[in-house]
């Protein structure tokens, strides 16, 4: 097989493997644990922006502090996209009062759907880290092909938990099971088009990695804190906090676990 034909491989293996990897987990979840795994999906995701993306980009730019501004302006601007995703959604109604999308508890189906705003900022947010991945393994396999196979490994291995956590967060984003696996199909496409780019202009496409890396941290962490934490808070109680906590802790540790597997491998 060819060079391009083995960094394809690898990248269909590492964007779309691990897609439905995380899907058919989902797929078995029961719908009422659902609103339960938002708790999973909110660590997995400050996970994968702390432990993994953030600090790969740190690594990959002498512009720090260029760094931090575009996170906190991808912040700014997925805050502006979900205020036209609500407008758009409201358009037409006499008042903001009148609107369900203004408070996400309110569901036919009793899960806190919030009307696509977050299911559609992670989708965004995971096409740039799927982008970048696939820079990544074609960068890696054209250093050396075994390189590439490690990595198209590690990919596989730390996208899976992330994954689930998009999933699970297009779920309660009003998606159906089927049109949650399929956008995630979808962007996971976009692990190829960063490999085939990176093949024929690696070292142009590189100079884009850190930034594309802290647009995806900014949606992630934005959906994360912005959408999902504050409807926890509608379970006060004790019981509620403790197994949102746990799940949380969760969803980070399936993220830390498999990033001390990959370095340990």
């Amino acid at each position: 097989m060819s060079s391009l034909g083995w960094i394809l491989t690898l990248s269909f293996a590492g964007g779309i493997l691990s897609v439905i990897a995380a899907a058919l987990i989902g797929m078995g979840t029961r719908a009422s644990a659902v609103p339960h795994l938002i708790s999973y999906a909110i660590g997995a995701l400050l996970g994968a922006v702390f432990l993994e993306i953030l600090p790969h980009a740190i690594e990959n730019t002498r512009d720090v502090h260029g760094l931090a501004a575009t996170v906190l302006g991808g912040i700014l601007l997925f805050f502006i996209l979900e205020k036209l995703v609500l407008w758009r959604h409201c358009h037409g109604h006499a008042t903001g009062h009148d609107c369900e999308a203004h408070d996400p508890a309110v569901s036919h189906h009793g899960h806190g759907h919030d009307h696509g705003r977050s299911g559609l900022l992670i989708l965004i947010g995971d096409t740039f880290h799927n982008f970048v991945d696939g820079i990544l393994i074609a960068a890696a396999f054209l250093e050396n092909p075994s390189v590439g196979l490690v990595t198209a490994f590690a990919i596989i291995a730390h996208e899976i938990p992330q994954e689930l956590g998009d999933f699970v967060v297009l779920i309660h984003s009003g998606y159906s099971r089927a049109k949650a696996l399929w956008f995630n199909i979808l962007s996971g496409v976009a692990t190829m088009i960063g490999a085939l780019l990176a093949y024929y202009a690696l070292s142009e496409v590189q100079e884009w990695v850190p930034s594309l890396l802290a647009l995806a941290a900014a949606s992630m962490l934005y959906v994360a804190v912005a959408d999902l934490i504050p409807g926890l808070h509608r379970r006060p109680e004790i019981k509620a906090t403790l197994q949102q906590v746990l799940l949380i802790g969760a969803g980070i540790g399936s993220i830390a676990l498999v990033r001390v597997f990959v370095d340990h491998a």
